[in-house]
């Protein structure tokens, strides 16, 4: 079993915020691969499915950002997988401008608030990550405002995107070819035209 969980916060009011991304790929991975999210158990939104020939578990962690550790630790011990080589992390990152995408095997949390409780949880940060740029705060606003607020016309359509493209990366990274996903969607950033 191979699961894939995108991270978010539960609720009507958090839908379409740069926190909420990960759950936004997970959503578009359901709908291509006909898989069914209605379920619940071990504080998660879930689906059963396959995408190509893997079968996978889709989770969306009902415990709001910052314990999503729980759940994922949950699963992740109910089917005994190797976090390292059966399971991908979908999830916001400011430090990226919107719709840039960065695969990586492992990593450190990288002060993202989901990430550290799935590695307190899991005793490892040896686990795939798919980073969704949602782009940095102004300078002086609030980082919580931020990551919970709605984006602007222009980076809501970038972000659309790499959804997307999220969403096929992770098909990929399901079946076995994390390097080749890396190979296509870690895409340089474009330099500023100024200065």
């Amino acid at each position: 079993m191979f699961i894939i969980a995108g991270l978010g916060n539960p609720g009507m009011r958090y839908r379409k915020t740069r926190h909420n991304a990960g759950f936004e790929v997970i959503d578009l991975l359901a709908k291509r691969h006909q898989i069914s999210m209605r379920k619940k158990d071990r504080q998660a939104l879930f689906g059963l499915g396959q995408i190509g020939g893997e079968k996978v578990l889709l989770l969306k962690p009902m415990t709001y950002m910052n314990n999503s550790g729980e759940s994922i630790a949950a699963w992740v011990r109910y089917y005994q997988c190797d976090p390292q080589s059966e399971l991908l992390v979908l999830v916001d990152d400011v430090s990226l401008s919107p719709g840039v995408l960065r695969i990586r095997k492992k990593g450190s949390a990288g002060g993202h608030n989901g990430l550290k409780s799935i590695i307190a949880c899991l005793g490892t940060e040896q686990f795939p990550r798919l980073r969704i740029g949602v782009g940095q705060a102004e300078p002086g606003d609030d980082m919580i405002g931020h990551v919970l607020g709605r984006m602007r016309k222009e980076d809501r359509i970038a972000l659309d995107e790499a959804e997307n493209l999220a969403a096929e990366a992770a098909a990929l990274v399901a079946n076995g070819d994390i390097d080749k996903a890396m190979n296509l969607y870690n895409k340089k950033e474009k330099k500023s035209q100024e200065g």
